[in-house]
């Protein structure tokens, strides 16, 4: 929300709850601070209420009291109703869109509502100092029912019992920015208030009031009246601020100190209910640490498709908890190896055979649990959706793609001496990728995934020849045509995916054109597999130099059409 307002046209972005009722004085706070002469962010602390008998008109342009007449004012009734409350997370934020950032860094991945965003927010922009920032909760009239109180909303004081939402945000919020060892007071924010009819800034601090004017364009620091000189109307209002305003300092620092790791308070089983589509079926990711970059720029894609169903296995505790932290679906496979090598991990390394493994049988737990699986590896780029491609294949059809790279094979006539070059088989031995493939829950496919995930368990080998030979027959006995394989014993037929549709790294030089994205968009290409490259390195810089890249590493952010982003920060 942060950045896409920054990138906006507007003059101004505001940030505020949509269950908050802001009243007519937030539009003149705004036209005040607009005339500043240099960038600024507003503050202004929301209060609630427990009772608002008022209501808008079908135009909502009026305020209808409980008998449908015109109401002219309410703060009057305010006044005697409304309250702050210590610590409150919901607040308006709003700033001027000029030259200079809100704050230095990253702003982390929060849930907002659910703790420390706008206190970690305005922390760093205070310590940042890009800003003037202040606090107009004196002349801003926002409030919320108390009603809503027990939304999404977090009070962040409260230290019981916490939502792993919380706690997220609150690892976030010591991982990233200042807050964890500096953390700034309220009390020492400069407030915007209305006394006896003047708009004054007041720096407690400093003991200064700084009177607004009132024309042209205005400078803050322009016009000083000390205290002695200021009527005494105007000291009294300012002290009765200040008095009440003390009793809104909050500090939040003890949050960030936590003992317990994020994690998910989700079954894999409660999970799949969540998340499976209306055929039941979940699309599975299996990824280590070492893949955390190429695993968000694979989950930006499917957000960009609009697809949802889908959740990530995670082979670390690192990539585990990143994956809480970032907001993705995710959960631990408890018998994941340990010591995966960050840079040695690729295709026939010893690191590569066990992690391939775990695939398999992460499926077929899946599997058993009453859901399809379309397992695509993260270095899968995806153009379109093709579930409901694949799903017309219908049951007792385990569906994978191809790894044959020879796009055409010499054909030789006996008698004579002529031969022809001609589209060759593409399910030949070990040919089978299982880095992309949909299985159904049905009885064929899983009897024979068992069988795989056997084969795979008495091997030295990965996973990926333990597919083919057990679902083929060693050396292709199993195979049917050129594009399919029939398992006897489970019934199961095996169909390779055309690759024209759905090329692996090797088919046709794709990855070695001018305009990778172009070209396949052009054959119709469902997906293109970043595979047959070794090391994770090469394999990263193909992918986001081709532009096939979806995940902006700098911001922590899914690549969006109004970012500029210099991708060559990458390597």
């Amino acid at each position: 929300m942060v950045a896409r307002s920054l990138s906006s046209r507007s003059d101004i972005s505001v940030l505020i709850d949509p269950e908050t009722i802001i009243l007519a004085d937030f539009i003149w706070t705004l036209n005040y601070a607009h005339k500043l002469d240099h960038d600024w962010l507003l503050v202004a602390s929301s209060r609630y209420v427990s009772y608002f008998p008022f209501h808008l008109d079908e135009d909502g342009k009026h305020w209808l009291g409980e008998d449908g007449e015109n109401i002219r004012t309410k703060k009057g009734f305010l006044a005697e109703t409304w309250e702050w409350k210590r610590c409150e997370e919901r607040m308006l934020l709003a700033w001027n869109n000029g030259d200079l950032p809100l704050h230095t860094g990253v702003l982390p991945p929060f849930l907002f509502g659910m703790g420390l965003h706008n206190h970690w927010f305005i922390n760093e922009a205070l310590l940042s100092d890009f800003r003037f920032v202040f606090d107009a909760s004196w002349t801003i009239s926002n409030f919320y029912l108390n009603s809503l109180d027990n939304g999404p909303y977090l009070n962040i004081s409260n230290t019981g019992n916490r939502d792993w939402e919380c706690v997220g945000n609150s690892h976030l919020g010591s991982l990233y920015g200042s807050l964890y060892f500096h953390e700034s007071s309220y009390s020492s924010l400069v407030k915007f208030c209305k006394c006896d009819g003047r708009y004054l800034f007041v720096d407690s601090a400093e003991s200064i009031i700084y009177q607004f004017g009132y024309h042209g364009s205005l400078s803050l620091w322009r016009e000083k009246i000390l205290e002695s000189s200021i009527e005494k109307k105007i000291v009294n209002c300012v002290h009765h601020i200040q008095s009440l305003d003390a009793t809104r300092d909050c500090y939040v620092q003890n949050q960030l100190k936590l003992s317990i790791s994020p994690s998910l308070p989700l079954s894999l089983g409660m999970l799949l209910s969540v998340l499976a589509d209306q055929n039941k079926t979940i699309v599975l990711a299996v990824a280590g640490y070492s893949y955390k970059d190429m695993l968000m720029s694979w989950v930006c894609r499917l957000h960009r498709l609009l697809i949802s169903n889908f959740v990530v296995c995670a082979l670390d505790r690192e990539i585990y908890e990143f994956s809480v932290l970032q907001g993705l679906p995710v959960f631990k496979d408890s018998f994941a190896p340990t010591n995966i090598s960050f840079n040695d991990c690729h295709f026939g390394t010893k690191c590569f055979q066990r992690v391939t493994k775990v695939k398999s049988r992460v499926v077929l737990q899946i599997l058993k649990l009453g859901y399809n699986v379309l397992l695509s590896d993260v270095d899968v780029y995806w153009f379109k959706n093709p579930l409901a491609f694949l799903y017309s294949f219908g049951p007792a059809v385990l569906v994978a793609q191809s790894d044959e790279y020879n796009k055409t094979v010499l054909k030789f006539f006996a008698g004579t001496f002529g031969m022809l070059l001609s589209a060759g088989p593409i399910n030949l031995p070990r040919r089978l990728n299982s880095g992309f493939y949909f299985a159904r829950t049905d009885g064929s496919t899983v009897a024979a995934l068992e069988k795989v995930v056997n084969h795979a368990a008495s091997s030295n080998l990965s996973e990926q020849p333990s597919f083919y030979d057990t679902l083929c027959g060693e050396g292709g006995s199993n195979r049917v045509d050129n594009n399919q394989c029939f398992e006897p014993e489970t019934n199961l037929t095996v169909l390779f995916l055309d690759r024209n549709l759905f090329p692996n790294g090797a088919y046709g030089g794709l990855w070695e054109g001018k305009n990778v994205k172009a070209t396949c968009e052009k054959k119709g290409c469902f997906i293109l597999h970043n595979n047959w490259i070794s090391g994770r390195r090469k394999k990263l810089e193909r992918q986001v130099l081709s532009g096939l890249w979806e995940y902006d590493i700098s911001s922590r952010m899914c690549l969006q059409s109004w970012q500029n982003t210099n991708f060559t920060t990458y390597f």
